[in-house]
């Protein structure tokens, strides 16, 4: 099967060079809804689902590709080759910013630019760096999923997405997760949130935009900081948005951002 069907790309828009939107955990390609329209005039606009979740071939999902990061970013490098993409743009939110940097380095060809949406390399502390969870805090957070993912999902997914002011958010990201095939969704929670990607950082070559949201409980401002400084030369745009997902509750600030970098 190509990876324009197993990963459920849809193409759109016009212009020479592509830009490719990834999602994040729990998540598909309509969380760019309100992005990746305002980006049709100027580019080819792809945007994809990653395997188990979305319109993807769930029949495709093995659980030893993708028990890390590197099973989702090689089929984000052979998605682009088959696209033909060069010198693209990569927008990856939350976990795909990381996916993003995995395959910006196997395939540097493919994606010039990088825009990282709440990226994080380590959401576990270390020593000199602050990820903002305790070990301990992830295991019991996988733990509490696999033992009921419906009830994780209601409780984690408002709080993920912030804005209490504005239920409706956090109640679309709930329905999102709970869409979400449970053995899946479990596997790629692990492979999110026990990833170390800090290594990852200088290796970039691309240029690279980092959004931060304000009050981001998934990935401090420290974090966007720390991805900052350890990829040469890019820039870190702190959004008035709050929580993680500001491709839902702030689109209008994140094109305004992704203009103004492209």
């Amino acid at each position: 099967m190509s990876a324009v069907s197993r990963n459920n790309a849809r193409i759109s828009g016009s212009g020479e060079r592509q830009i490719l939107f990834a999602h994040g955990f729990g998540c598909d390609q309509a969380m760019w809804r309100f992005v990746a329209p305002a980006f049709e005039g100027d580019f080819k606009v792809v945007l994809m689902d990653h395997v188990g979740a979305g319109g993807s071939d769930i029949s495709a999902y093995d659980s030893a590709k993708y028990a890390s990061l590197d099973g989702y970013a090689d089929d984000i490098v052979e998605l682009g080759r088959e696209l033909g993409i060069h010198d693209g743009i990569l927008v990856g939110h939350s976990v795909s910013a990381m996916i993003g940097v995995l395959a910006s380095i196997k395939a540097p060809e493919l994606f010039d630019t990088l825009i990282l949406v709440g990226p994080s390399p380590r959401y576990i502390d270390d020593t000199d760096y602050t990820g903002g969870f305790g070990a301990s805090d992830i295991e019991e957070l996988l733990a509490s999923f696999a033992d009921n993912p419906l009830a994780w999902s209601a409780a984690m997914a408002p709080a993920i997405m912030g804005n209490r002011d504005r239920p409706e958010l956090g109640q679309e990201l709930t329905a999102s997760f709970c869409r979400t095939d449970p053995k899946i969704a479990q596997e790629f929670a692990r492979a999110t949130f026990t990833s170390d990607n800090r290594a990852d950082l200088p290796k970039v070559k691309a240029r690279t935009l980092i959004l931060q949201c304000r009050d981001d409980i998934i990935a401090g401002q420290t974090v966007g900081e720390y991805v900052r400084d350890k990829i040469g030369g890019s820039r870190l745009v702190l959004l008035d948005a709050t929580g993680h997902c500001p491709n839902l509750s702030a689109p209008d600030e994140v094109v305004r951002a992704m203009r103004a970098f492209v």
